[in-house]
């Protein structure tokens, strides 16, 4: 029988002690809340009251229950306060030495039986611990920001932590109406120890201007449906507490070159570049607290006139393959009012491509997204063919053949001695180096990479690749082309996995490696993503989406260019893969898709 807990105490009441403190009054429970002076208590109350209002405004919470939940809450400077509570809750700055000295002294303040928890996000819950004379009723209860919103709480337990403690602290969550993963004690827990290596990265990306702040953000919005860039949500953390938690990860969690903070992030901090909360980070803020984000001097000019700045005119297109991205090109091309010639192997190849095309508009017209006139034009526009002569006066020529280099380097050969003068020659490849098929050209300078995202008609995202040899205006063409289609186009270097791949792929190959080392289960992992990061999919659901096999090939693309320790795909993915073991389409991968 798990303990009833009627008094807690919270010590912190910055915005993530605020919202706890919240979580625990709306449901029932009478909270302590404390702070060090009068200040810090009347800002913590003012955030809280502010948190409370917003529910009332928006309709999510009464007035008689915002009053009721305000009155649970007692006020109170000095830890002294807690000398009767059940649970304290510690959420004070990530600092160790600070919540040792805390802990020290709730060890002697709160009552034999309290259990004492760190809402740490990085630091070791066992060091913490070890500051009190009764470790085994010392736990991590890691909330995420905003509480009140975010269902996931991670419970951590140490060595030591005694197992009535970890079931009484799970029952907790479940009341609270949270969803509990338990773990062990490592560097980062799940979700930190996922979240950090993958915005590290993003940073290193804009440190090396392989891409701008926009386009990074974008291409992970738009490309795997996040709820915000990582450059926006480093900004939201804030790049201080960032900088911490990383620096902690990296001493804890062996030394990771991944998660040493990229050097970037440390010199924003010293310039007191602290996102949202000093008013600029990445990004620049209406003012110090403020989520709206005004111009500054990076950035992009968006204009229509300013996308065709230096741009070719493109009016008919040759779109080279049969394959279902292909397919999908041919109609985003044909919807948009461009002139489209399909080349296949030969009439059959034509036939199939013609049928699904149709069949997709048709879809359209059916849900009502296609007048059954456009879907007819769109149909018009296209000229089936079996041969490349046919696209010796396209404007653009977009392949999107197998991925071979091989064959994309012959197949741009063939279209350099067919093509006319200033066609722009692009590939869709996701994973080969764009400068290699460029050289098969005598045009490199007229070669860019048009990495479109799968389904085509219906993803909005489009990398646009330009290689050390891509001429400005190509890119300029490439970039307009994009928005001519309703697609957001992000420029990106010829580098291994562009921007989207670069960064998913390395993430999902550290949950794999999580999942091998027995820290945590699939579901367990996948839950922390999707309720603490607000992921739509968690990282083994995705894998079995993605197919194991192309996320293998992929890992170890990245793994072979960049050659980074942490890169190296994960043993337990290569074993299933070779055990046949791919995902949905096998009907096994990290799940058995057989029984559902």
């Amino acid at each position: 029988m798990a303990r009833e807990f009627t008094r807690v105490g919270v010590v912190g009441l910055g915005t993530m002690g605020a919202g706890i403190v919240e979580v625990f009054a709306r449901n029932g429970i009478d909270v302590v809340a404390v702070e060090i002076s009068e200040a810090a208590l009347e800002r913590g109350r003012v955030t809280m009251t502010g948190s409370t209002d917003r529910a009332v405004a928006k309709g999510k919470l009464a007035e008689a229950d915002r009053d009721a939940l305000l009155a649970r809450v007692d006020f109170q400077v000095g830890l002294d306060a807690l000398h009767s509570v059940d649970l304290v809750v510690e959420a004070v700055p990530e600092h160790l030495d600070l919540k040792q000295r805390i802990f020290a002294e709730l060890d002697k303040v709160c009552k034999p039986e309290t259990i004492l928890a760190t809402n740490t996000s990085s630091l070791s819950v066992t060091e913490i611990s070890v500051a009190t004379t009764r470790p085994n009723q010392v736990i991590g209860i890691h909330f995420f920001n905003p509480a009140p919103v975010m269902k996931l709480v991670e419970v951590v337990r140490t060595v030591v932590t005694s197992p009535d403690v970890v079931a009484d602290v799970e029952a907790l969550c479940e009341r609270l109406g949270k969803v509990d993963v338990t773990i062990s004690d490592r560097a980062g827990f799940i979700a930190n120890a996922l979240l950090f290596g993958y915005l590290n990265h993003a940073v290193s990306m804009v440190e090396a201007r392989y891409a701008t702040r926009e386009d990074i953000d974008a291409a992970m919005k738009l490309g795997c449906g996040l709820p915000m860039g990582p450059l926006a949500l480093m900004d939201l953390i804030g790049l201080d507490t960032a900088y911490e938690i990383l620096d902690t990860m990296y001493r804890r969690g062996g030394r990771d070159r991944r998660h040493a903070p990229v050097p970037l992030i440390k010199q924003m901090v010293t310039a007191g570049l602290l996102g949202r909360k000093s008013g600029r980070g990445f990004y620049t803020y209406e003012r110090p607290g403020s989520p709206v984000v005004v111009p500054d001097d990076q950035t992009p000019v968006t204009s229509q006139s300013a996308l065709a700045d230096g741009a070719r005119g493109i009016a008919k297109v040759g779109v080279v393959g049969s394959g279902t991205m292909a397919t999908g090109i041919i109609e985003v091309f044909a919807k948009a009012g461009y002139e489209v010639v399909s080349v296949t192997r030969g009439a059959e190849k034509s036939a199939k491509v013609f049928e699904a095309v149709k069949t997709s508009l048709n879809k359209g017209v059916v849900r009502g997204k296609l007048s059954e006139v456009d879907r007819d034009a769109a149909l018009g526009r296209i000229n089936w063919s079996a041969t490349l002569e046919h696209l010796a006066d396209v404007d653009l020529v977009v392949e999107a053949v197998v991925e071979e280099l091989s064959v994309k380097k012959a197949l741009f050969a063939s279209l350099d001695e067919i093509c006319k003068p200033g066609v722009v020659l692009a590939t869709t490849t996701s994973s080969l180096p764009v400068i290699d098929v460029a050289m098969a050209t005598q045009r490199p300078a007229d070669v860019v990479g048009l990495h479109f995202f799968n389904p085509a008609p219906i993803m909005p995202l489009v990398e646009v690749v330009q290689t050390i040899r891509t001429s400005a205006e190509t890119t300029a063409t490439a970039k307009a082309v994009c928005a001519a289609l309703g697609k957001t186009g992000v420029i990106c270097g010829d580098r291994s996995g562009f921007i989207v791949n670069a960064l998913l792929f390395p993430y999902l190959n550290d949950a794999v490696k999580m999942l091998e080392a027995s820290y945590s289960t699939a579901d367990d992992i996948d839950y922390a993503m999707k309720l603490g990061c607000g992921y739509p999919m968690g990282p083994f659901e995705l894998l079995d989406v993605v197919g194991l096999d192309v996320s293998l090939a992929i890992q170890r693309e990245l793994y072979l260019e960049l050659r980074e320790p942490g890169f190296a795909p994960a043993p337990l993915l290569e074993h299933l893969v070779t055990a046949g073991y791919l995902g949905r389409k096998s009907g096994r991968g990290f799940r058995d898709h057989t029984r559902r």
